[in-house]
């Protein structure tokens, strides 16, 4: 007789999930990342971009490289995006699927304008102004792939791209191994082959037309990188930076953020007297400081002259530090206005558009005092960089200003941000279009107080075309001056820039002599 053994039962396992699930990540709650790793064309365009920047960027000077750079860059993004990785039919189906974000149409102005501001350094030699137009194209770029509305979800928009340069590179690792696999490796050694034939025919038949033609051989001599270990170190160095960016940009590319959270404005409101009071004792402040120095404010010369121990660099910059605070300010409570503020009465908000208004208009009055001030500065001892961002700098606090006021009218503007940092990249855009350093030199010219030749000839480039109303000796000093700068600094072609050639130009033309000296 057997005795029947009673089977154990099956352990039960927990059913196993597949995400994608919030990255640990910083922003991570906001920002997934992108669902598949790229595909065999994105890794391809990533690396031939980052090898076209290595090749063309130059890393001490404004140049037209830093256009084709950012151009390929562009293109890599946009090949990424268009020609997506197949899914692998091994891998477990997601049980959660999250809709990809899509870009809104601002995001292809972003775009433009991080190009256009790269491209200065294409046709201004002036290197404080590529700066500042460099600094700005990190903020255009990181609105283009990350996007964001408000000033906090553009803050936090704007730490994504070096955060993604680096949670890229496993997401990178991915998209490269699959290059390995039988059927990628496969068509990866056609097109490697057919990378390897152009560039020996390249290679074979440029040779033949440089030994045909000298002019030829010149020109592609010029083209022709020379090698070097200090070269190559430097190719390797930009290669690296230029993959963590592009890769980066990529990243964000494919997996954009939901930075919506991070734009609401509502908060916990306060009751009237809350904010009411501190506001108007505010705004009581800034009349009383506009109406008791009128003096200080409008008073010019006379006042500057009649004030013991006031020069006119003081007078100047104490208008531009009062326009600086003020403005500040003004967007500071504008901004905890929105937030804590409560709209539902007719009463709040009239008396919001009433305190708002009133303190904006006395900021505009101090506005139109500063321009005044650095106007009178620079008729007096004439134009310099510093006194012309100061003006321009000015300039647009007004028209944030201005901006302020239509927003008070219906007491919400999530447009306001971005508009503002809008105005401040076409007001860039502008000045280098006007190009500042020929205004300079032609504005002290015109003066009719003693001239700093040392100083013109501090100046970029790009003044040369604004040295014609000086009499030859003098021109011939400043001339030279510049003309020793492109001496010692030649370009090549990564570093050609327009402004440049046609300095270089009009001093062979007009240099009277070699010998020059300042008198």
């Amino acid at each position: 007789m057997t005795i029947p053994v009673a089977k154990p039962n099956p352990p039960v396992y927990p059913p196993v999930l597949y995400g994608p699930w919030p990255s640990n990540a910083p922003w991570g709650e906001f920002w997934s990342g992108p669902r598949r790793a790229p595909g065999p064309a994105g890794i391809i365009a990533i690396g031939a971009g980052a090898v076209v920047a290595a090749i063309s960027l130059p890393l001490d000077r404004s140049g037209v490289g830093w256009l084709v750079a950012a151009i390929a860059g562009f293109v890599a993004l946009v090949v990424a995006r268009a020609v997506p990785a197949r899914p692998n039919p091994a891998a477990p189906r997601a049980l959660v699927v999250r809709e990809p974000i899509r870009p809104g149409i601002d995001r292809y102005g972003w775009a433009v304008a991080t190009v256009a501001l790269l491209a200065v350094g294409t046709f201004r030699s002036a290197g404080w102004l590529f700066l500042l137009c460099l600094a700005t194209a990190t903020l255009t770029g990181s609105l283009a792939l990350a996007g964001g509305r408000s000033m906090r979800s553009i803050l936090a928009g704007y730490t994504m791209p070096a955060i993604a340069a680096f949670r890229a590179l496993p997401w990178l690792a991915r998209g490269t191994a699959r290059l390995r696999r039988p059927a990628e490796a496969a068509a990866n050694v056609r097109v490697a082959a057919t990378v390897a034939v152009s560039i020996a025919l390249l290679v074979v038949f440029g040779a033949l037309f440089a030994s045909a033609d000298a002019a030829f051989a010149e020109a592609l001599s010029h083209l022709a990188p020379s090698v070097s270990v200090p070269s190559a170190a430097r190719w390797i160095f930009v290669f690296a930076l230029a993959v963590l960016a592009i890769g980066g940009a990529a990243f964000l590319h494919a997996g954009a953020p939901d930075l919506s959270a991070l734009d609401a404005t509502e908060g916990r409101k306060v009751n009237r007297f809350e904010w009411a009071f501190p506001l108007g004792l505010l705004v009581l402040l800034f009349a009383g400081f506009v109406a008791v120095q009128l003096t200080v404010l409008f008073g010019g010369n006379r006042h500057v002259l009649e004030t013991d121990g006031l020069t006119y660099a003081e007078y100047a910059r104490s208008g531009f530090w009062q326009l600086s605070f003020v403005t500040g300010l003004t967007l500071v409570v504008l901004a905890g206005a929105a937030r804590w503020a409560p709209r539902t009465r007719p009463a709040d908000r009239k008396l919001i558009r009433i305190l708002l208004g009133t303190l904006s208009v006395l900021t505009l009055v101090i506005v139109g005092s500063a321009l005044h001030r650095i106007n009178l500065y620079a008729d007096t001892y004439g134009l310099t960089r510093l006194r012309l961002l100061v003006a321009c700098c000015e300039g647009w606090f007004g028209l944030v200003l201005l901006l302020v006021l239509v927003a008070g009218v219906r007491l919400r503007a999530p447009w306001l941000p971005r508009v503002a940092i809008a105005t401040a990249v076409l007001a860039l855009l502008g000045l280098a279009a006007a190009n500042p350093d020929r205004l300079i030199a032609e504005h002290n010219i015109r003066q009719n107080h003693e001239l700093d030749l040392v100083y013109l000839g501090t100046l970029s480039p790009d003044a040369v075309p604004g040295l014609s109303g000086l009499d030859p000796d003098r021109r011939d000093c400043v001339l030279g001056h510049i003309n020793d700068y492109l001496l010692t600094h030649p370009d090549d072609w990564r570093g050609w820039n327009l402004g440049r050639e046609q300095a270089r130009d009009i001093i062979k033309r007009d240099l009277s002599s070699r010998d020059w000296h300042c008198s």
